[in-house]
């Protein structure tokens, strides 16, 4: 029989800093928020026959040279599983957006590529994309609060990408 591997404890501080009324305001606010937001932006962009995840598949195919990826590099973009990414793009590839192509320069590298119907799929549905991101999130904030917005984000985002 195979030896099982008992599951790494998690190392705790010697005392927890628990929070105070204005971070948990904070931690709250962000947690009780960002998947009704995402569920509204969803939800606006259903009519052009695009999920959020399809949207954004779609997005970074259209900024990638030549419009294509490796997969494991679009993968890593979405944030997803190799097979999380195969599930993602099966529906996007049966409808013509994206189609998988072999690499001229690694044969064991297959590449997610945005097709001219994936292209202007994208580009109708972007106006109510963006339309939906101003009303429900870039409209509410003044311009010091988008700034703060975007320096917090990237400030969070560079403590992940370096942990």
């Amino acid at each position: 029989m195979g030896e099982t591997t008992a599951p790494t404890p998690i190392t705790q501080p010697t005392e927890t800093r628990w929070l105070d009324d204005v971070e948990m305001r904070a931690w709250r606010s962000y947690v009780e928020t960002q998947a009704d937001l995402n569920t509204a932006i969803e939800a606006d962009l259903r009519p052009t026959g695009l999920s959020l995840g399809d949207y954004q598949v779609l997005v970074f195919l259209s900024e990638a040279p030549d419009q294509r990826l490796r997969m494991c590099d679009l993968a890593d973009d979405l944030q997803l599983s190799p097979s999380g990414l195969t599930r993602r793009l099966d529906g996007i590839v049966r409808r013509g957006w994206v189609e998988r192509v072999g690499s001229d320069d690694d044969r064991r590298v297959m590449l997610a590529a945005l097709t001219p119907e994936g292209r202007a799929t994208l580009e109708c549905a972007a106006p109510t994309h963006v339309d939906s991101v101003r009303r429900r999130l870039v409209d509410l904030l003044d311009e010091d609060e988008l700034a703060t917005l975007a320096t917090i984000f990237d400030k969070v985002r560079t403590a992940l990408d370096d942990a």
